[in-house]
């Protein structure tokens, strides 16, 4: 776990470059453009997936020296294991479509990168006016917990109440949202390598704020160059994954609950959120 202590000016979170180079140099450039420095900003990990650019994502990353969650596909990465992690059934075809990218990965990514890698925290904590933070990938108790927001606030609020903290911010799932609990919440930035399965060729991250009192959470669109990506993509032996940055659609949907299937295509609508 590493603690990154009290933020004090706004804080920029994203997830899941997914080896898509194109919007990780567009994720950087915007946070130039909102001012917003390496560390005040966290990544929820999955920075390899996908896409075709996983080495040269993770250079970027580490050149850029922003905070970083392991995630389930940094740990196998890391540690040279024989698929991704990711939590997909077996014999699924999430899981047929992961052991392509994987191994893709696999050859490309190098053996110092892996070494940096296994330096990553699984937990980020921080403090932000009072609010008591855990960064994860998955969820406090599992790297590769698929958590989406139609699922079980009960047992959100355990988990985060076992954590003992004010909030939650995950990952994994790919798709933003962000739920208050009684007293408690629980964010996910969404992702900026593939899209949010809404229909559209943007990626997603979110910014927290401190206004008067309270904090402002909110969700933007993150705009890229998904053409080139896609065309990279494709060419890497990936096409399904390819087309999925045009089309806005993911290619397979086994790991979604009912509801985010039932709302596939739709564009979200993510209004801020005080805490």
């Amino acid at each position: 776990m590493s603690d990154i202590g009290s933020i004090r000016d706004k804080l920029l979170i994203f997830g899941g470059p997914y080896s898509n180079l194109a919007a990780t140099i567009a994720m950087r450039r915007r946070a130039q453009d909102l001012g917003i420095d390496a560390d005040r900003i966290i990544c929820t990990g999955d920075l390899v997936a996908y896409c075709a650019e996983p080495d040269q994502t993770l250079e970027l990353i580490r050149d850029w020296g922003i905070h970083v969650v392991m995630g389930n596909c940094e740990e196998s990465l890391a540690f040279s294991e024989p698929d991704c992690g990711c939590g997909f059934e077996a014999g699924s075809s999430c899981s047929t479509l992961a052991i392509t990218w994987y191994q893709y990965a696999e050859r490309r990514v190098m053996a110092e990168q892996r070494r940096w890698l296994q330096s990553l925290p699984r937990q980020i904590d921080f403090e932000m006016s009072g609010t008591r933070f855990k960064t994860v990938h998955g969820s406090p108790s599992s790297i590769n917990q698929f958590v989406f927001a139609s699922q079980d606030a009960a047992g959100k609020q355990a988990q985060i109440r076992q954590a003992g903290v004010d909030a939650i911010i995950g990952g994994h799932c790919g798709i933003p949202f962000g739920q208050r609990i009684g007293d408690c919440h629980w964010l996910n930035a969404g992702v900026i390598g593939m899209p949010a399965n809404d229909g559209g060729s943007h990626g997603w991250y979110m910014l927290i704020d401190a206004e008067d009192s309270a904090l402002n959470v909110s969700w933007h669109r993150l705009e890229y160059d998904h053409e080139s990506s896609r065309q990279s993509t494709i060419a890497a032996g990936m096409p399904e994954y390819g087309q999925a940055l045009t089309s806005g659609i993911w290619p397979r949907m086994d790991i979604l609950p009912e509801t985010e299937r039932q709302q596939a295509g739709q564009p979200l609508n993510l209004p801020p959120l005080q805490i």
